[in-house]
């Protein structure tokens, strides 16, 4: 007799769960649970129904030809563990599997887990609901809050710098990318970027203009940019491809960058908080909530770059809505350094104001 293709077995190790465990659940014998996983018993249609609803499963990710969950899903990027927690999106015609990591809003809910390669769905979120977003915004977490108060949308922020941002939205890895390239002096930096990884076929969503400082201790003598750049201070970094590090060199010139790096505003404002540098370039919202002093370097324009033929996208839409919206712009106003004048205006990459 032919075999049935079979990922019983892997489904039921993948939740932790005993032979005996399983079968209570199905509500068939454990003698049937062991049969099935070793081929020598073909599952009835109510065994499959049953050992299906019990896994959270369907009957084809567990005995179809070519359906198992590792081949309808892929990973945005490898897991750094076999055991990985995870959370799933649609990518245009992809599931994709994101490692768990810190995000915005602190760690979320996880989705499923994979041990041994194969993912295993647990959670109440959908793919086709979650919209995932890279981006250095510390106030982030407003905009997940205000998606999800409006909307079933579920957000995800994974912190990134623009670069890191924009790679992976050409990958076609994220949904949304947060920049923050553009000054007073270069104002279509922001498109100008996109453009350039990207090509046509975006649009660029205003959120607002924010202030780049350089972040000091409380008890910092320095009160000018041009007495903080005299001292011998030691700078905190951030990583090549952000805007707080294109900010950096342009301050330092010819100097060498500081060989310690932050991975996000939060980051070097703690570092120079903690006392592990006494300088670096970081948001005021990021300054002032660590209760440091800061001076004011330049204005930036933060932006959302996502592809064009996605507007329809319902996810989007509950984006643009969200940033669109009185309370949301409201919020923003009140953050230290934030200003949301022309926040919601929408062009597309390529054409500049």
């Amino acid at each position: 007799m032919e075999k049935l293709p079979n990922r019983l077995k892997a489904h039921r190790l993948g939740r932790e769960w005993s032979q005996a465990e399983l079968a209570q659940r199905a509500g068939i014998s454990r003698a049937a649970v062991s049969a099935i996983e070793i081929n020598r018993l073909v599952p009835s249609v109510a065994a499959a129904l049953s050992l299906a609803k019990a896994l959270e499963c369907s009957v084809e990710e567990l005995f179809a030809e070519g359906a198992g969950p590792s081949k309808e899903k892929a990973w945005a990027w490898p897991p750094s563990q076999d055991c990985c927690r995870f959370w799933h999106a649609t990518v245009g015609k992809r599931t994709l599997l994101y490692p768990v990591e810190p995000t915005a809003v602190g760690i979320l809910e996880h989705d499923g887990v994979s041990r041994g390669g194969v993912p295993y769905t647990r959670g109440r979120f959908t793919p086709e609901k979650t919209l995932v977003m890279a981006s250095c915004d510390p106030a982030a977490g407003l905009l997940v809050a205000e998606v999800s108060r409006r909307t079933d949308v579920r957000m995800i922020v994974l912190p990134r710098s623009s670069q890191q941002a924009l790679e992976l939205l050409a990958q076609g890895l994220v949904h949304v990318a947060g920049l923050h390239l553009a000054t007073r002096q270069a104002p279509d930096a922001n498109a100008l970027a996109a453009q350039a990884r990207l090509g046509p076929g975006f649009h660029l969503l205003r959120v607002a203009q924010w202030q780049e400082v350089i972040a000091l201790s409380p008890g910092s003598a320095a009160r000018t940019v041009q007495a903080v750049l005299r001292s011998k201070f030691r700078w905190i970094g951030r990583e090549s491809g952000s805007g707080a590090r294109q900010c950096l060199d342009e301050l330092l010139g010819r100097r060498p960058a500081p060989r310690r790096v932050a991975r996000d505003h939060r980051g070097v404002a703690e570092a120079v908080r903690c006392g592990w540098a006494d300088a670096g370039v970081c948001l005021q919202l990021a300054s002032e909530e660590a209760g440091l002093r800061f001076l004011t370097v330049r204005q930036e324009t933060y932006e959302l770059c996502f592809a064009s033929a996605s507007e329809s996208d319902p996810r989007i839409r509950a984006l643009k809505d969200a940033v669109r919206s009185s309370s949301y712009r409201d919020l923003l106003e009140d953050l230290p350094g934030y200003d949301p004048a022309g926040c919601g205006d929408l062009r597309p990459v390529g054409r500049y104001p």
